[in-house]
């Protein structure tokens, strides 16, 4: 990992932290956000650490696997990393999904 541009190693340290977390205890990816962090989730904006965990802690399922397919991280002009990810994830019973999820990392 030491060969990659740090922008690289602290975005996917932060996609193996958050999914980790958010495939564990979902309740726990509050240490992550800020007051300021906004999520949109399937076209609902959240605002907040508070809405964005109370929105995380009730989605409709048990457990949950994330399987990371792809991961793209790049440094914005104001010292920002966006990441991008791209995977498969298994919720309960249900069949297995793609999904992808874009973060904006700040310091």
């Amino acid at each position: 990992m030491g060969d990659k541009p740090i922008w690289e190693q602290i975005g996917s340290s932060f996609i193996q932290h958050y999914y980790q977390l958010f495939d564990n205890d979902r309740t726990q990816l509050g240490a992550i956000y800020i007051d300021a962090s906004c999520l949109t989730w399937e076209g609902q904006q959240f605002q907040g650490k508070a809405a964005i965990v109370e929105k995380l802690s009730s989605l409709p399922f048990q457990k949950i696997q994330h399987s990371i397919t792809a991961q793209d991280h790049q440094p914005t002009p104001d010292s920002c990393i966006i990441s991008m990810v791209v995977g498969q994830l298994k919720a309960d019973e249900d069949p297995i999904m793609g999904f992808h999820q874009m973060f904006l990392l700040k310091n």
